[in-house]
């Protein structure tokens, strides 16, 4: 159980005494919680010296989900050479989290705009061949990717299907619960339908809090998930306010509930 990124300014009284320092953040995060995923990375290609150092302020145990760089999910021109050095950029910076035992998988992370074609099929299996050493984990936004063609497509290429919850909105993904390799993943981005398409700030698309009912819907989800996995990880990505530390323990307290 974890959040999707753990340096937010409005954590600050929610979650991490106030006043604390950002330099503070990440090793009290740790002492909360045993998982989470960088998202930063998906923004800019990070380097091995920011994730050693990551890693050097966790706990033996710790693990980070790491999402991948944009154009490694965004850009449809690149092919070969091209995507090969870009893949071979982003695994030696995450080597310093292989080498700490620290890392626990890739977020590939794709667009809306990227449909159920043959060709986009053709791209997860290139993405796999430029990162055959690493837990890669495919989120999809577009509904035409909800067919058994698919889910046997990532079984057949060894990569995990990351479960989502999100708005209930013509032509995103519906709030499955399987898995297609020996991960679970399961993310929830809020159910906020109003700001998902339109807003002024990325970060107003995840403006929500749960209710507990909507979280006692994956409960046994989330159980079913873990029944087929060797490991599942649970991200809450509605970072805003802090609602995603609070939903995350809400959560958590849930499934001790149900399987003390």
């Amino acid at each position: 159980m974890g959040t999707s990124g753990f340096s937010y300014p409005d954590w600050a009284g929610v979650f991490y005494p106030a006043g604390m320092d950002r330099r503070e953040m990440l090793p009290y995060y740790a002492g909360q919680f045993s998982l989470v995923e960088l998202d930063f990375t998906y923004y800019r290609m990070p380097n091995a010296r920011t994730m050693a150092g990551l890693a050097g302020k966790t706990p033996p145990g710790f693990l980070f989900c790491v999402k991948t760089f944009k154009d490694l999910t965004h850009r449809r021109d690149l092919t070969g050479p091209d995507l090969q050095k870009l893949a071979a950029d982003f695994r030696s910076a995450l080597r310093p989290l292989q080498e700490e035992k620290k890392l626990g998988c890739v977020l590939a992370q794709f667009p809306w705009s990227f449909k159920s074609t043959t060709e986009n099929s053709e791209f997860l299996a290139a993405l796999r061949d430029v990162l055959p050493d690493l837990p890669v984990v495919i989120e999809f936004r577009n509904v035409e990717w909800v067919r058994d063609e698919t889910f046997q497509l990532l079984r057949d290429f060894e990569l995990g299907f990351c479960c989502v919850d999100e708005p209930r909105l013509r032509g995103l993904f519906p709030p499955l619960a399987l898995a297609t390799s020996h991960l679970g993943y399961i993310r929830f981005h809020g159910r906020n339908g109003a700001k998902w398409w339109r807003h002024d700030e990325a970060w107003e698309r995840y403006d929500y809090n749960y209710a507990e009912a909507e979280l006692k819907e994956w409960v046994s989800r989330i159980r079913e998930v873990a029944r087929l996995t060797t490991q599942t990880f649970v991200l809450m990505n509605n970072c805003h306010a802090g609602y995603a530390v609070v939903n995350a323990r809400q959560l958590q307290a849930l499934l001790d509930e149900a399987d003390p």
